[in-house]
């Protein structure tokens, strides 16, 4: 087992680590200078500084690496991997500097593997060149949204169009001018197999009928920052039958097709963030002095700051390792590691963010640093995209049937090695 990096991933960490140092985190008091200056506060986008950021970024290579293929950067997961974690240490500003950020990610994943040559020509091209934005229209206020196969929203065929109607809430990105282009995700028949009553459908921002009808916040927080999150209405929305993504009834399939890649590098972005805030937590302990002496010289301190590091490697493996089973035996294989990382990694990270805004005191919750703001973000993703609740069920689904099936706990090779072992030896 080898825990070194290849010489190419090598290689790629050193160029963005500089990039990091030398161009990203002294420009992000730029970056929200310039974005409270903007007459559009959802344009995230327009923002001089970040517009000089990409081009620094094209010009090293570090374009688009989340996507592998001659698209992309041509990256494994494994080797995007640890590049997603240094840009979690300005999740903010690094992955849109990349052209790494979500939601357009996932977009032009779907787009990729699932679009036509014309969906493709149309939106993929300028979402890879930077150009337009886009959001995955999915969650409903109306329905439980923990379990896809509710969603209500309808799709019907008429002639050569669809006609959609519905409602969305929490559609981040969604409030941005330049998110041109949405993949909205409904009923398309209700009849069928719980799992293939849902499609997938593109819908221009200016289609008659589409309504952004308000920004939401997550805690008190806009995400201005990152295009917002918005309600919206779809009011007898008509889109050309060809705009639908792949064919009925693969709404389900192409959404967990589409998380399973962006969950690691969600995950890796996070730990990413977990660093920076051990870093931030080091600092002020090292400075503030209480009771007579530095806080970093208190015992619960000193406890709160090993147990962060002890968590955060333990996080990082199993992230990697869910990294590595995704390119061997692909993301049905690596199914449960999926589900895992969706509920330790914000679990864990939020924990430490709790530690670093306590060591901080009053000073955080100010706004006098980050912390408060990402601890936000943070909890809010134990219920985005399926909540901790969820994975947990079907995680002791799969356990027990995989012991019922081997009939022994021994023959089942019980264990933590067990998926490294026997994974790999066969494909989904």
């Amino acid at each position: 087992m080898h825990f070194a990096f290849d010489p190419h991933t090598e290689l790629l960490r050193e160029n963005l680590l500089d990039l990091m140092w030398s161009h990203v985190h002294a420009a992000e008091p730029v970056f929200q200078q310039q974005l409270g200056a903007l007459d559009d506060r959802w344009a995230w986008d327009s923002v001089p500084v970040l517009g000089d950021l990409r081009a620094e970024a094209r010009r090293r290579g570090l374009w688009n690496l989340f996507l592998p293929g001659h698209e992309g950067g041509g990256l494994t997961h494994l080797q995007y991997a640890p590049l997603a974690e240094i840009t979690g240490r300005s999740p903010d500003l690094a992955p849109a500097v990349l052209n790494c950020a979500a939601p357009d990610t996932g977009t032009m994943e779907v787009l990729s593997v699932f679009g036509t040559e014309a969906q493709r020509r149309e939106w993929l091209e300028p979402l890879l060149a930077g150009e337009i934005r886009s959001a995955l229209a999915m969650t409903e206020p109306d329905v439980a949204s923990s379990d896809a196969t509710d969603i209500a929203t309808s799709i019907v065929r008429d002639g050569e169009d669809y006609v959609i109607n519905g409602r969305k809430g929490w559609i981040t990105g969604a409030m941005n001018p330049n998110a041109r282009v949405f993949i909205v995700v409904g009923r398309t028949d209700p009849e069928a197999d719980r799992h293939r009553r849902q499609s997938m459908v593109l819908v221009p921002r200016d289609t008659p009928g589409l309504e952004i009808r308000r920004a939401m916040e997550v805690f008190g927080y806009d995400g201005h920052g990152h295009g917002g999150h918005a309600e919206m209405v779809f009011h007898d929305v008509r889109v050309p039958a060809a705009n639908l993504i792949g064919q009925e009834g693969d709404g389900c399939a192409i959404a967990r097709a589409r998380l399973a890649p962006e969950r690691i590098h969600q995950c890796m972005r996070l730990i990413g963030v977990a660093e920076r805030a051990i870093e931030l937590m080091c600092a002020h302990a090292e400075e503030r002095v209480a009771f007579g002496k530095p806080l970093a010289r208190q015992g619960v301190i000193r406890d709160w700051i090993a147990e962060s590091r002890v968590r955060i490697e333990q996080l990082r493996l199993l992230v990697l390792k869910t990294a590595w089973l995704m390119d061997t035996v692909g993301d049905k294989g690596a199914h449960t590691e999926t589900q895992a990382i969706k509920i330790a990694t914000p679990r864990t990270v939020q924990w430490i963010l709790d530690k670093a805004v306590q060591t901080h005191g009053a000073a955080d919750p100010s706004l006098d640093f980050p912390l408060a703001r990402t601890y936000a973000c943070i909890r809010s993703l134990r219920f985005a995209d399926g909540p901790d609740e969820v994975h947990k069920n079907a995680l002791t689904r799969a356990e027990l049937s995989r012991r019922a099936t081997a009939g022994d706990g021994r023959a089942a090779g019980a264990g933590p090695s067990r998926h490294l072992i026997t994974s790999a030896r066969k494909h989904p």
